[in-house]
């Protein structure tokens, strides 16, 4: 029997213990030597000896692959909707079945999404770029640089806005790298930059991206101009694990904080900037914080991609032969996720416990020899705050930089990367920016 092409939708008939069956799919890769299998319209595989089929009817040719990075929506003839280009990083929100591999891939063709999404029609011009399909915690410096040379070029090919689908776990990594880039100089992006995804995939009936997606290329196409300090990139998710209301929240200061429910994504420190109501192709912006006056349109800058940051977490395991042994590497910067305030174990008092001073004088000889040191917190909430305790006086001493940063670890981490590229390991320059908002990243906290 012949078999037709790998992506053709065809008609089966066989038959089986309980009589005749006819089953309609598309021909993908066969499970095995000597299987026919097929991707049903529920989205289930079927596979079944070719020697045991009846009869195969081609009803549909497979589709033409575009090979290209770049595609255009050309069958929206509504030039007074604005233009949105749309950057695929990876994740599920913008994906589908490819029929030949049976593998979930990039839907980040216009057409086909608005095939999968109508509701966008309305809404705006849709321009796609496929940057990658990457699960986003194998995501590096080298594709935030991507990402922000294709912000610049889609704001120079005259988008009004941008909007970046990335996986949730590093999401707010990116976001805050874009951040920095567009905006650590003073300046800000022409228009927003909106990320966003999904916690659900798409073939689920409790799936979020529709609503994300649309939510998303609204706040692009038709939100407030960003002002550059703390909106130069936004998050948008579901607020909470029901449908019709999504947050804006800061790409500076924002986290993923649930690993799988809908509702997972919060503000830290900063705060909600808005919300999106969205029912169908209708969506309402309602912006809640004022992040004051607007800064010129900046131009953005790369990260020094050769940059390597060591990191570590303070607490009763941190030895000081780890210390040694990342120091080994040759790193430019050691970034340690500290207690409370920022604290490590480098205090003996009850005279039992060597390996702690051991761990302040391994870290004194790091940076004696001209590495650099940074202390964000562990807790959600709250600055680190190095004058307190006399511990934290003496880890100024010692030449740890940290002091006075609010947020993340992630923005904390980002934030390095930005004055390691600027400044090389200039202790001097790198301490004088760390307690600078740069680009809103700190706020008056208590």
């Amino acid at each position: 029997m012949d078999i037709p092409q790998t992506g053709s939708k065809v008609r089966i008939t066989l038959e089986s213990r309980t009589g005749k069956q006819s089953h309609e799919g598309v021909i993908i890769n066969p499970a095995g030597e000597g299987l026919l299998t097929i991707k049903l319209q529920n989205g289930y595989n079927l596979s079944h000896p070719i020697n045991q089929i009846n009869s195969i009817q081609v009803v549909g040719e497979p589709k033409e692959k575009n090979e290209n990075n770049f595609s255009t929506n050309q069958n929206h003839e509504d030039m007074e909707l604005p233009l949105v280009i749309l950057l695929h990083t990876g994740g599920t929100i913008a994906s589908k079945v490819d029929y030949e591999t049976g593998a979930v891939v990039a839907r980040f063709e216009p057409n086909e999404i608005l095939d999968s999404v109508p509701e966008l029609r309305p809404i705006a011009r849709i321009e796609t770029v496929l940057i990658g399909n990457m699960f986003s915690d194998d995501i590096r410096p080298r594709h935030w640089n991507q990402m922000i040379e294709q912000t610049e070029s889609a704001f120079e090919r005259g988008a009004v806005g941008v909007v970046i689908t990335h996986g949730t776990d590093t999401m707010g990594i990116s976001a805050s790298a874009l951040a920095f880039a567009w905006s650590g100089e003073g300046g800000r992006p022409p228009g927003p930059i909106v990320f966003t995804g999904s916690q659900r995939s798409s073939d689920r009936g409790s799936s979020d991206a529709k609503e994300n997606l649309i939510a998303a290329i609204h706040f692009a196409g038709h939100g407030p101009i960003p002002t550059g300090n703390g909106d130069s990139t936004v998050i948008v998710m579901h607020e909470s694990s029901s449908d019709g209301v999504l947050s804006i929240l800061p790409g500076i200061s924002s986290r993923k904080m649930h690993s799988s429910t809908r509702g997972a994504f919060q503000s830290i420190d900063i705060g909600q900037l808005g919300r999106i109501r969205v029912e169908g192709s209708d969506c309402s912006i309602e912006m809640i914080r004022n992040t004051g006056e607007e800064r010129p349109i900046g131009k953005p800058i790369l990260f020094d991609e050769s940059i390597s940051i060591a990191e570590m977490i303070a607490g009763p395991h941190l030895r000081p032969e780890h210390i040694m042994a990342l120091a080994s590497t040759n790193p430019h910067a050691l970034h340690i996720h500290g207690t409370g305030l920022g604290h490590l174990p480098i205090a003996d008092p009850n005279r039992d416990s060597p390996e702690n001073p051991a761990v302040q004088e391994n870290l004194n000889k790091y940076i004696e020899a001209g590495g650099i040191v940074v202390m964000s917190t562990q807790t959600i909430h709250g600055p680190v705050h190095l004058d307190v305790y006399s511990k934290g006086r003496e880890q100024q001493k010692m030449g740890i930089i940290g002091h006075g940063s609010v947020g993340p670890p992630e923005t904390s981490l980002v934030k390095l990367h930005y004055l390691l590229s600027k400044f090389g390991t200039d202790r001097v320059e790198i301490q004088k920016m760390w307690s600078t908002s740069l680009c809103g990243e700190i706020i008056d906290i208590q």
